[in-house]
């Protein structure tokens, strides 16, 4: 009896990393919106003849063609779903950053259309000169909503100040006290519209603890290159 082998073709997707295999390939893992994340072998697409190379590249929108079953498929075919420049290099580490949370914290095989759509819209807007701070947080808030994780931030008193613990979420504090964040610029990050230094630090503080437990104990990689660039500057 023949099995069925599964043909998937020009699916958008976006490349979130990759790595050798054997003389002249690569496996990619892949983000795409229909079909969620998953893993392709990707034949013939190293070395100075590859016709793919130049194709296969993160931060651009893709359109795949793959086949077979299993855990990793065979890539069958890809190119630009549309013709973009490169990212500004000043948000290349905050969009490896990204890549990062989402190979991570997201489930193999489980489409998720919307966050998908954030990523993509975050990439876009990355690309045109969005401020890499606004657009991190957004992106890192919108992912815990995909995730289940989301922040409850209702009923947050706008001239009050909070401390958020994973296991219990935000509970009243001072503003003298360690860790305190302002309500105001929990407002504003609920309505997406953080403005201030002091929007973007207590959104960092809060959505990185909440990302944290979601890691369990799991280091980021960008993090580490981030702070050891920080150490060498």
């Amino acid at each position: 009896m023949t099995r069925n082998v599964r043909r998937i073709a020009l699916a958008p997707a976006y490349i979130l990393h990759h790595r050798p295999y054997r003389d002249t390939s690569r496996i990619l893992d892949v983000i795409t919106r229909d079909h969620g994340r998953l893993s392709l072998f990707a034949r013939g697409v190293r070395g100075p003849k590859a016709k793919l190379a130049s194709v296969l590249q993160p931060f651009q929108l893709l359109l795949l063609s793959w086949s077979g079953r299993g855990e990793a498929a065979q890539l069958t075919g890809a190119e630009l779903a549309d013709s973009h420049p490169p990212l500004p290099a000043a948000s290349l580490m905050g969009s490896f950053y990204l890549n990062e949370l989402l190979l991570k914290l997201t489930t193999r095989h489980d489409p998720q259309p919307s966050l998908f759509d954030d990523y993509h819209g975050t990439v876009a807007a990355l690309r045109e000169g969005t401020g890499l701070e606004p657009a991190l947080r957004i992106f890192e808030k919108r992912l815990l909503e995909a995730l289940g994780y989301g922040l409850d931030l209702q009923g947050v008193d706008a001239d009050e100040y909070y401390q958020f613990r994973p296991a219990h979420g935000l509970l009243p504090t001072v503003a003298e006290a360690h860790g305190a964040v302002a309500g105001q610029s929990l407002i504003h990050l609920a309505n997406e519209e953080l403005q201030s230094s002091r929007d973007f630090e207590d959104a960092r503080r809060v959505l990185q603890a909440a990302l944290a437990e979601c890691l369990e104990g799991r280091e980021l990689n960008t993090r580490a290159v981030a702070r050891a660039v920080v150490r060498l500057a």
